[in-house]
């Protein structure tokens, strides 16, 4: 068994994605999107006029790899109103060069809530909510 991260971004999923591959050099191994289901009845049904619910190109389904780990991704229900509170998402960098690089990259259009710094745990250990309000602690080996 194992639990793997499933991250709801409510409309900017395709986003979030570019910018992991970028910040994190992450791969996306699937992507559907909504218009793709095979079976409508089954799932919710995508919004044509521009009303609640998500559109044909939204993503319904996407799964991605940071490293050794899989996450998965969804525009949701396309609310434009994504939410990410009481987790934080732990990345374990190689080093503290690497550490700086994803922290720096994390931090690019978000919000450090507390800077990378050495700590008597970690040569570099910071707090970050990437632009799109996921919170990430940044740990390198000590």
């Amino acid at each position: 068994m194992k639990i793997e991260p499933y991250l709801m971004f409510e409309g900017r999923c395709e986003e979030a994605l570019a910018f992991y591959r970028s910040a994190l050099g992450a791969q996306v191994t699937m992507l559907m999107r909504y218009k793709d289901n095979p079976d409508p009845a089954a799932g919710p049904g995508c919004a044509e006029g521009g009303g609640p619910g998500p559109t044909p190109e939204m993503v319904m389904h996407a799964a991605f790899s940071v490293g050794e780990t899989q996450l998965m991704a969804s525009d949701g229900m396309g609310s434009g109103k994504a939410s990410f509170q009481g987790i934080s998402l732990a990345l374990s960098p190689a080093d503290e060069t690497q550490a700086r690089r994803y922290f720096d990259a994390l931090a690019d259009g978000g919000q450090v809530q507390m800077p990378l710094t050495k700590t008597f745990f970690s040569k570099a250990f910071g707090m970050v909510a990437d632009r799109f309000g996921v919170s990430w602690m940044v740990v390198a080996p000590e």
